[in-house]
């Protein structure tokens, strides 16, 4: 299967994951658009995607039901649309903070704790987890695994980059690598942990770098403080 390529028949979700990473670019301004995009993702975080409709949205943006249809041929459109908006945000947010990383070992810890934390906070991810958390598992893994490949396949781009420059050791194999984090990461949001705060970026780096480092075969040795070798010093009499 080619880079990207999904499989037929994919989901409202599948196909926002996937326009997120195939198309990054920036969307032509549409002030009427956008402020309909904006009600709509304030209205979904109030009442959830299944109970708003197209008259919500309008009524919150202050236009009417023939505007928004012309914006937007159907509730998909843009339901597609306001996802659409928050993954390339999100992949953005993503690329921005694994840029500013000095080490490789750094991007990973990064990169995941951005990761999750990102996801968690996202206001319309907690609606749906509140009230349609049928619709979560389709937004992280997709139907058929299909979100889970086009995230996975964003993350294997990443790791072959590092691969080439020697940051990555040869063994590891990208792919699978990638697979493995993203599941890792997505499972956390679906199924929030018990051990591990999500609120806590501290919590989180710490599980990237005692798992996914020695996963993906790199040294945290020099991650942590050698223990002191010098001879304990006498109380003071």
């Amino acid at each position: 299967m080619a880079p990207h390529e999904v499989p037929a028949a994919e989901t409202l979700i599948d196909r926002a994951t996937r326009r997120a990473i195939d198309d990054p670019g920036v969307r032509p301004v549409d002030a009427t658009r956008d402020k309909l995009i904006d009600a709509a993702f304030e209205q979904f975080c109030i009442d959830g995607i299944a109970h708003t409709s197209m008259e919500d949205v309008a009524k919150r943006a202050g236009t009417s039901r023939v505007t928004i249809y012309r914006k937007f041929e159907s509730k998909d459109a843009l339901v597609d649309e306001v996802i659409g908006r928050e993954l390339r945000d999100y992949f953005d947010y993503f690329a921005t903070a694994m840029a500013e990383s000095e080490t490789f070992a750094d991007r990973i810890v990064i990169g995941f704790v951005t990761s999750v934390q990102r996801i968690w906070s996202n206001p319309l991810i907690k609606r749906l987890i509140d009230d349609d958390p049928a619709l979560v598992p389709g937004l992280v893994g997709g139907g058929e695994g299909r979100n889970m490949y086009v995230v996975s396949a964003f993350v294997s781009a990443a790791l072959r980059q590092e691969q080439h420059a020697g940051n990555l050791d040869p063994a590891v194999d990208p792919d699978l690598a990638a697979e493995m984090i993203a599941r890792i990461a997505g499972s956390f949001v679906t199924t929030p942990s018990r051990l591990v705060d999500l609120d806590d970026a501290e919590q989180l780096a710490d599980v990237a770098r005692d798992y996914l480092l020695p996963m993906l075969r790199v040294s945290t040795h020099s991650m942590y403080p050698e223990p002191s070798t010098d001879a304990p010093r006498n109380s003071p009499e």
